[in-house]
């Protein structure tokens, strides 16, 4: 499965003269850089045109680089997805989705941008309305148009615009959402990442079942790339599971038994992207086992 993209760690780097010098050997999973909220409007077109030139270089050590742009509803998003268009990262997030439209919209201005076909959308879902529409917004996979590949939670936005106090409960209302937007990506087969902020830490965002994080520091994103490393036991039974279905007995078959029961071949195929992401993860440059 070499089309698998570990996304344990994605890492959120400002357009920022200083921030983008250091990001080119950064070896997280993905670089997310910011020209949306980490950019005062006196520096949008400044930091876009050190963007852009960034992106001429080439020579990053992320394995996927994904640009946040300004939304289409402010002076700078036209602008910004013309310099993406241009730069050709992998990915372009993009902010507050809340319709399906959102995405076909801007994956049609990026064709008739001549963007390159492999640069994909990523969807934020940071606000309550978003979090409504999460199904249909990862059943936009399915348009060609939307180039949709993966949904990022943003805890701190949906808190904030959830009029949540500070000191809310973990257990109240942001689970409910964070759990909707992890279903709608399971249904459509989608990665999904969660920016914490200050609201959950690491580690429970692996345990709400979420595929990486967004972090805002070189340490964070190695934290992360621990916390969401595939386990040991997992990988070890999911090999045994493929192994079963592709020997002679199984192959071709709707299930097998496996370890005293019958296993579908639905759970084989999670079973192989586990052990793809476990390979894709092994053959990261500089990577730490």
């Amino acid at each position: 499965m070499t089309d698998i993209r570990p996304r344990r760690s994605a890492l959120l780097v400002p357009a920022t003269a200083t921030a983008l010098a250091g990001a080119r050997s950064e070896p997280a999973d993905a670089l997310i850089l910011d020209l949306a909220d980490s950019l005062p409007p006196a520096d949008k077109e400044a930091g876009r045109a050190r963007l852009a030139a960034w992106l001429t270089q080439g020579g990053f050590a992320a394995a996927e680089v994904v640009v946040r742009v300004n939304g289409l509803d402010t002076p700078w998003g036209e602008a910004d997805l013309a310099a993406v268009a241009e730069g050709g990262p992998d990915a372009v997030l993009v902010p507050r989705v809340e319709e399906p439209e959102d995405l076909a919209g801007i994956g049609s201005r990026l064709r008739r941008l001549h963007a390159p076909e492999r640069v994909r959308l990523w969807a934020g879902l940071d606000t309550p309305l978003g979090i409504l529409a999460a199904e249909a917004v990862a059943s936009a996979v399915r348009d060609v148009d939307a180039r949709l590949a993966c949904l990022v939670v943003d805890a701190g936005a949906l808190a904030r615009e959830g009029r949540l106090p500070p000191g809310a409960p973990e257990a109240g209302p942001l689970l409910a959402w964070l759990a909707t937007a992890l279903a709608a990506a399971r249904a459509h087969d989608l990665d999904v990442l969660l920016d914490p902020a200050d609201r959950l830490d690491i580690g429970r965002a692996r345990g709400l079942g979420f595929d990486g994080a967004v972090v805002a520091s070189p340490a964070g994103a190695r934290r992360a790339e621990a916390a969401f490393a595939p386990d040991a036991d997992a990988l070890a039974a999911a090999r045994a599971l493929v192994a079963a279905f592709d020997a002679p007995a199984g192959r071709g078959q709707a299930g097998v038994a496996h370890l005293g029961r019958t296993v579908l071949r639905r759970e084989a195929d999670e079973a192989r992207r586990l052990v793809g992401l476990a390979e894709a993860v092994a053959a990261r440059p500089g990577h730490r086992p």
